[in-house]
């Protein structure tokens, strides 16, 4: 092999890996927020891919003749890269859903504030939520597991090979259903509390008409739902990064 050959097949090799690890990072949680500069993400993900293309080279394919084969292995790798992304999104998409149940059972739902993680409006205990969640994320290393998983899809998802559609799918549905399973788990302390706080005010009601129950329960059911937020916030994060830690374990290898 020639020198420009041997040249084209590592640069190409390198724009591969390139194309899964940045379209990866570009949504994982923390790395690729709308409010990191976008040259700061494409930095990092090219740090990344020339850390992790000499441990992958004999993983990746060789340089198609045809300029539609290899478009379609670099797309693919695109798709893969997404995937892996999104997947890593929505399992830091639970803590969202939790503010969601937390701040219709809190009467705080109309209070809508800008949400940096989700880039539109959110109601103020899922930005709560998802912030802190983010902020323990790193404080505890688990940023570390997200990158190892990008590493080892190459393992899991081999280069160059038809994409596993049928996996993708079954994946997507198991991260969904777990994200709104712990999002209930985590919300289901504020839930119940105000269940009961409804059942006692419809009661007061019922007893004494004459007492404007929305008036005065409704400063009452927020400092409630605030009050039983904070005191099960450390159990519910710690259930919370379980989760996480647990969502990522498909992606990574186990040899």
């Amino acid at each position: 092999m020639s020198f420009e050959g041997l040249l084209s097949e590592e640069v190409f090799g390198f724009l591969l890996v390139f194309a899964r690890l940045g379209s990866g990072i570009m949504l994982l949680p923390g790395f690729g927020e709308v409010y990191v500069a976008p040259r700061i993400r494409l930095f990092l993900a090219f740090a990344i891919t020339i850390a992790v293309t000499p441990v992958v080279t004999g993983i990746l394919p060789s340089m198609p003749e045809g300029t539609f084969e290899m478009a379609a292995v670099v797309v693919g790798e695109v798709i893969i890269g997404l995937f892996l992304g999104a997947s890593v999104r929505l399992l830091a998409s639970a803590l969202h859903i939790a503010g969601m149940f937390i701040s219709i059972q809190s009467a705080l739902a109309a209070g809508q504030f800008f949400d940096p993680n989700q880039g539109q409006a959110g109601s103020l205990p899922g930005i709560f939520l998802s912030m802190f969640g983010i902020l323990l994320i790193f404080v505890t290393g688990l940023h570390q597991p997200m990158l190892w998983a990008l590493r080892d899809s190459y393992t899991v998802f081999p280069p160059g090979l038809a994409l596993p559609t049928e996996d993708f799918a079954q994946l997507a549905v198991d991260i969904i259903s777990g994200a709104f399973l712990i999002a209930f788990q985590i919300a289901a302390p504020i839930m119940v509390t105000s269940m009961l706080f409804y059942v006692s005010i419809g009661l007061i009601a019922r007893l004494i008409p004459q007492i404007q129950v929305f008036f005065i329960g409704l400063p009452i059911q927020i400092a409630l739902a605030l009050f039983v937020l904070m005191t099960v916030l450390g159990v519910v994060m710690m259930w919370y990064l379980e989760y996480f830690e647990a969502g990522l374990v498909p992606f990574m290898s186990t040899e």
